[in-house]
């Protein structure tokens, strides 16, 4: 082995860092043979403020739903309305579907994974552009798809769905909370 401290005969590893030096220890802290908990930081109240704003994107957002052109709700517009242009439609909600699907498997890949705090950025951080990008393209497509039957309207109805779905997203869980098993880590 090369490095260390000579030690009858052979070399043993040994730490040097800033926090073993300043202290004068040589000791290895015990940080890696504790049992590690899962510690999960309880979410903070909402204030009743940010409640009523998500109370009215959802009611907004069921309000377009429901309602729709005052004729029939948007549910059937979308499947019988001659004015909807079809392909932009059927691609936006492709690429849509193409986002919930990379952020459920992103999701899941970082719970799966034992120290998820590291793998969680470089994950979040590797797709953003991929989901920025399809989402962006998703939101042209839809807003062209939808343009004939509100007009200039299209654009706030799509972002107040948006932001209805961004309220609702977070709340859903969909794994479970493992916790750890008991046995001595030796990294």
């Amino acid at each position: 082995m090369s490095g260390g401290t000579p030690v009858a005969g052979g070399y043993m590893r040994q730490r040097h860092s800033q926090g073993y030096a300043s202290s004068g220890d040589d000791i290895e802290d015990d940080a890696c043979s504790r049992f590690q908990t899962m510690s999960f930081h309880t979410p903070k109240s909402r204030t009743w403020i940010e409640v009523v704003e998500n109370v009215l994107w959802l009611v907004s957002a069921a309000f377009i739903v429901y309602y729709g052109d005052r004729h029939s709700n948007m549910i059937y517009l979308l499947w019988h309305d001659g004015r909807v242009r079809r392909l932009p439609l059927y691609l936006g909600m492709v690429g849509i579907g193409l986002n919930i699907v990379i952020f459920i498997y992103t999701s899941m890949s970082a719970w799966s994974i034992r120290r998820f705090d590291e793998k969680w950025e470089l994950a979040s951080l590797s797709v953003l552009p991929i989901v920025t990008l399809l989402g962006l393209i998703s939101f042209c497509l839809l807003s062209f798809a939808l343009w004939p039957i509100w007009g200039f309207l299209t654009l706030p109805l799509l972002f107040t769905m948006f932001m209805a779905c961004m309220v609702v997203f977070p709340n859903i869980m969909i794994g479970k909370f493992r916790p750890q098993s008991d046995f001595l880590r030796t990294d």
